[in-house]
């Protein structure tokens, strides 16, 4: 693996809201390279989290990557005005779209980086037809919906099943999970084929975020 990675994506869904703005300053601080974002809608899951106008204010914080993940139904209404908030990469839960070839084609139109989301119980294998258009494929780690949960180990061979699917079509792919990631399992993660760590409770909830990012920054060596 190439010496940048793994990338760190804090998740602001475990961020205290009365402090976002020092949140987002010490991402900005940190050695983290993207800042993550939930989107949810209270259908396509169990929760709602935060949506444009947060995160239009954010994005104009931050000094990093703005990762948007969108777990929502019909994300192509919404794909235009996430732009305009801000996004750099917009994720999608393949789960959601009826016409995924469509969506990933949208925003990268838009400009955006696109990434497509994959549940726990749904097969890499869906993913074969467009695998070489997407920019990242985010894998949940945990039931999408609510912050603290613990990893799933079925995690771990999907990873290796992926990574096979990405180097077999020659794609560009970056592997980002997402889920119960800690300092613990972070290294096994990253030896499956993950690129990208997201992070929430475990950066957000710790007394050093900053130390925590770094130890995480650190689990590909």
């Amino acid at each position: 693996m190439d010496s940048r990675f793994p990338l760190v994506a804090p998740s602001l869904l475990a961020a205290n809201f009365l402090e976002i703005g020092k949140e987002v300053d010490m991402v900005n601080r940190s050695e983290a390279d993207w800042l993550h974002l939930d989107v949810m809608d209270g259908q396509f899951v169990p929760n709602i989290s935060f949506g444009l106008p947060v995160i239009a204010q954010v994005t104009q914080r931050a000094q990093k990557v703005c990762d948007v993940h969108l777990m929502i139904e019909h994300p192509e209404q919404y794909a235009e005005a996430f732009k305009k908030a801000g996004a750099d990469i917009l994720t999608v839960h393949a789960e959601a779209c009826v016409h995924l070839h469509r969506n990933i084609q949208q925003i990268k139109s838009l400009g955006m980086k696109a990434g497509v989301a994959l549940n726990p119980h749904t097969p890499v294998q869906i993913l074969e037809n467009v695998i070489a258009d997407i920019d990242v494929v985010l894998v949940m780690s945990v039931n999408p919906g609510f912050g603290g949960q613990s990893f799933i180990p079925q995690t771990l061979p999907k990873l290796r099943q992926l990574k096979a699917l990405i180097q077999q079509h020659g794609s560009q792919a970056l592997i980002e999970v997402d889920g119960g990631i800690t300092v613990a399992n972070a290294a096994s993660v990253v030896a499956a084929g993950a690129d990208v760590l997201v992070a929430g409770n475990t950066v957000f909830s710790a007394p050093d975020p900053e130390a925590v990012i770094r130890q995480l920054k650190q689990s590909g060596n």
